[in-house]
């Protein structure tokens, strides 16, 4: 089976620092995976070939403006992202503050903020219900999706149980992705390879993007 740039497309969730740079609450958790996985480069190798096979990318970003901090609850998951600020940004008619945790991590910005990547609205918790990301893939003809991106076993998860309920074939790029500790990581690799169409490498996506 290999893809075709027509009806393909890699969506990346949350590339941003404060995942992926050491900057980020985030990356202290995930740390050992993301270097285990070799999971920036495994994406920045995704974004050159879909670049160079001409497959559009999508970003379904994680952002928190004031309002959001005061919501009267929430998950334990919310509590915490709440409590360390993350993703924060001053407002939603502010640009995002350069090298900010919520920004783009510097090494995708070639690929991401090239004028064709579609970013989505944000999503506000786990999962693309709460963005416009699956209108944006209809909007493009896409039936097929490539997730790679952040946190496995959370957010990369809830956007594939999603996005197959709404009717795309998804596969993961699995170690283009990370999770606060394997064992999070492990359990997410179970609900991969039961709930997509395919869980590969990188290494394997890309012989299929050819």
């Amino acid at each position: 089976m290999n893809f075709n740039n027509k009806e393909t497309a890699l969506v990346l969730v949350d590339p941003q620092n404060e995942f992926l740079h050491e900057m980020g609450e985030g990356y202290k958790l995930a740390k050992e995976v993301i270097e285990e996985n070799n999971t920036i480069n495994n994406i920045i190798s995704l974004l050159k070939a879909s670049n160079d096979g001409g497959y559009k990318v999508f970003v379904s970003p994680h952002y928190y403006y004031p309002h959001d901090y005061t919501w009267k609850f929430g998950t334990n998951g919310e509590h915490m992202m709440h409590q360390m600020r993350m993703f924060e940004r001053k407002g939603p008619s502010d640009a995002v503050e350069k090298d900010s945790r919520a920004d783009i991590l510097n090494e995708f910005k070639p690929y991401i903020e090239d004028g064709k990547t579609i970013i989505a609205s944000p999503h506000k918790i786990f999962g693309p219900q709460t963005n416009d990301l699956v209108l944006q893939l209809r909007k493009q003809k896409i039936d097929t999706v490539i997730l790679a991106g952040m946190n496995s076993n959370i957010c990369i998860e809830s956007h594939m149980r999603d996005l197959v309920e709404q009717g795309f074939e998804v596969y993961i790029a699995k170690d283009a992705t990370a999770a606060p500790g394997m064992e999070a990581y492990k359990a997410a690799e179970v609900n991969f390879g039961m709930l997509s169409s395919g869980s590969f490498t990188t290494e394997e996506i890309l012989e299929r993007l050819k």
